[in-house]
């Protein structure tokens, strides 16, 4: 009987400790191997900055930054339902209670958003979601520790004064241009 009960409250805690609701970070892990995507990391080392030459204020927008994932999506003439189902996904995924949209743009065949995860000053990750129905989508997760906005803001002013390591980014690239 002793066996029974704890074999119920094991697989109750595992039933309720099991989250189903869809995020980004399992989406991409997903789509890792998806010939359709090109998943990268990017580091902070892609900026290739002299930290003594940032103030004060740049140095912290940099040190709450710790990575970027980013995935891609190219569209082509063979995937359009995929593009369209993807899209979706993504769509939903960022219509969940944990992300939080920031603002949102969009025309007729492209789109884009920014979302957060986290408080307002305590952000743990940016999302940029840009789509094109004529090229494919993009999806950035800028994941750091208890950034804020100014931060993001910050830390797109010292991307200006970066000289980007385009190594990194080689195989997004080549994905585009093919």
């Amino acid at each position: 009987m002793k066996t029974i009960y704890s074999f119920a409250i094991f697989l109750s805690l595992l039933v309720v400790g099991c989250n189903t609701e869809p995020t980004l970070q399992k989406y991409f892990v997903e789509n890792t191997e998806n010939k359709d995507f090109i998943v990268l990391d990017v580091s902070p080392s892609i900026l290739n900055l002299d930290k003594a030459k940032l103030s004060a204020e740049e140095n912290g927008a940099l040190e709450s930054f710790d990575k970027m994932n980013v995935l891609a999506f190219k569209l082509d003439e063979t995937n359009k339902v995929l593009f369209e189902t993807e899209r979706a996904k993504i769509n939903l995924i960022l219509k969940g209670k944990k992300y939080q949209q920031l603002m949102k743009y969009g025309s007729g065949s492209a789109g884009a958003s920014v979302s957060y995860v986290g408080s307002d000053e305590h952000i743990d990750e940016f999302v940029l979601f840009a789509n094109s129905k004529d090229a494919g989508f993009a999806v950035v997760r800028v994941l750091g520790d208890d950034m804020n906005p100014n931060n993001i803001m910050t830390l797109m002013s010292v991307l200006k004064k970066s000289n980007i390591d385009m190594e990194q980014l080689k195989p997004l690239q080549e994905m585009f241009k093919k």
